[in-house]
């Protein structure tokens, strides 16, 4: 996931205009997302109706375990790397997960020894058994926590090949920069002789409103495309690498840091989910 991304101030969401470059091996897709030309067209809104429900969490109960199997989720990343500044700790009674009236809340919390703990949910368990799909609409409803140092996001990864990891971030967001977010595709090698690639496109919000309300968060994963949304309007796209032409399973977490400072950040931090979901185009 990215680190330490900087602000860009004043830019409202609109078309979406790439760059290439070539840093070091890593293939970097930028888009700069310019004000709203007086003619522009609307942001196209996917269309679900030709496409299957395969994945639906509803958060009516949640479960959960340290490591599996047999759950639905488990509160690691199946390769056991935690990351950011708060520890992913293992689900207990009220924390860091919670289920209330059909909304989980994810909370970052600092106790009393000074270290932060906080929760993540993976949709695979370390022996590759749960949810996967290739292809598809993914899709998270949320409430992400406002406050520098909170870092949430929602996330896909395929890693079940020999040489390479594929990771698919649909939302990664930084309270430091409450008027932006980030959508990211990293290419990830396990050989020396395979290069990183990463693929981004940050987008433009109202300042404030993602913490301020509920917003869906998607990505159509497609053979050609990989197409962004923000409230099932599309935000940009970047083109599908192979690597991301496998089976992904889903993440969802409350981090902090990446690279800011956490100094300031609110005790404890709340993130509220509604529902995940994943969807199979039909024809």
């Amino acid at each position: 996931m990215l680190s330490n991304v900087p602000k860009r101030p004043g830019i409202q969401f609109a078309t979406v205009c790439f760059c290439l470059l070539s840093l070091g091996g890593v293939l970097l897709l930028l888009s700069d997302i310019g004000g709203a030309e007086p003619n522009a067209p609307s942001p196209a809104v996917i269309d679900l109706s030709n496409y299957k429900l395969t994945f639906d969490e509803d958060f009516e109960r949640l479960d959960v375990s340290a490591w599996g199997p047999g759950t639905r989720w488990i509160a690691h990343t199946p390769w056991g790397g935690d990351f950011g500044d708060a520890q992913f700790t293992d689900p207990a009674p009220a924390f860091p997960f919670t289920v209330d009236n059909g909304i989980l809340r994810i909370e970052a919390r600092k106790g009393g020894d000074g270290k932060w703990r906080s929760g993540l949910l993976a949709s695979s368990d370390p022996k590759g058994d749960g949810f996967f799909q290739k292809f598809g609409y993914f899709e998270m409803r949320a409430k992400l926590p406002p406050g520098p140092g909170v870092w949430p996001a929602f996330w896909l990864i395929a890693n079940k090949d020999p040489k390479t990891s594929a990771e698919i971030d649909i939302l990664e967001y930084y309270g430091v920069g409450p008027d932006i977010y980030h959508s990211t595709v990293h290419i990830w090698p396990k050989t020396p002789e395979i290069e990183k690639q990463m693929y981004h496109v940050q987008h433009s919000v109202p300042y404030g409103s993602l913490s301020a309300d509920f917003h869906t968060y998607g990505a159509s994963v497609e053979d050609d495309m990989i197409i962004f949304y923000l409230d099932r309007k599309e935000m940009g796209r970047v083109p599908t690498p192979p690597e991301a032409k496998r089976p992904m399973f889903i993440l969802l977490n409350l981090a902090l840091g990446s690279g800011w400072p956490i100094d300031k950040t609110i005790n404890p931090s709340y993130m509220y989910v509604d529902y995940v979901r994943a969807y199979r185009r039909t024809n």
